[in-house]
């Protein structure tokens, strides 16, 4: 049985500042770049019956780096729909709305939670059937790939809250005893040679 591998791509200036970025088209940073690159270090040798990435260039432009194939663009792996909150951050929104949670309210003129766990869950009813034959890589984004990781494990799409997942990470959906389960999350590539990774978090 094969695995699922959930790519999010590398830093954009958006990413890096908090910004919620949906439907804005941005493109890697040079540091995205390099994250973007060294994601090829920890997928070399695996083989893939079928490479699917979000539309967005941020994403294609990751899997290209990293040295996938894409086989398709898949508009259900394009990130949440923030609506009116497109590139806002959450502070900035809590401002007006101190209660306001991305995982239980959704966006004005967006996506609601249950509308993006009804697209990623289209996606897994694709992607599900080819693990018979091997891997498949989904090349992605933040918010969208942590709803994907919490509905392969059964969960609602609000426990993606529970899930972080920073920028330029590697993470692994499988089986377990017949069980769907998370088998690796949010696992970072490494730094380049003779640099020190330091303490801070990608976003």
């Amino acid at each position: 049985m094969g695995e699922i591998l959930l790519i999010r791509h590398g830093e954009t200036t958006w990413t890096a500042s908090h910004r919620h970025t949906s439907y804005t088209d941005l493109p890697l940073t040079p540091d995205g770049e390099r994250q973007a690159r060294a994601l090829g270090v920890m997928l070399a040798g695996r083989r893939f019956v079928r490479v699917l990435s979000s539309p967005r260039q941020r994403a294609t432009r990751t899997a290209h780096l990293a040295g996938l194939d894409v086989d398709a663009g898949e508009p259900d792996l394009a990130e949440w729909n923030y609506g009116e909150y497109e590139g806002r951050t959450t502070a900035d929104i809590q401002e007006d709305r101190p209660d306001w949670n991305l995982w239980t309210d959704g966006c004005p003129g967006g996506e609601s939670p249950s509308q993006v766990g009804e697209r990623l869950d289209r996606v897994l009813a694709r992607v599900a059937p080819l693990l018979d034959r091997g891997n498949v890589a989904l090349v992605a984004h933040g918010h969208s790939l942590r709803v994907l990781g919490a509905r392969w494990i059964g969960l609602p799409p609000s426990a993606g809250a529970r899930l972080r997942l920073d920028t330029a990470t590697v993470s692994v959906l499988g089986h377990e005893h017949g069980r769907q389960v998370i088998l690796r999350w949010n696992q970072p590539s490494p730094p380049p040679p003779g640099t020190d990774p330091g303490p801070g978090v990608r976003h």
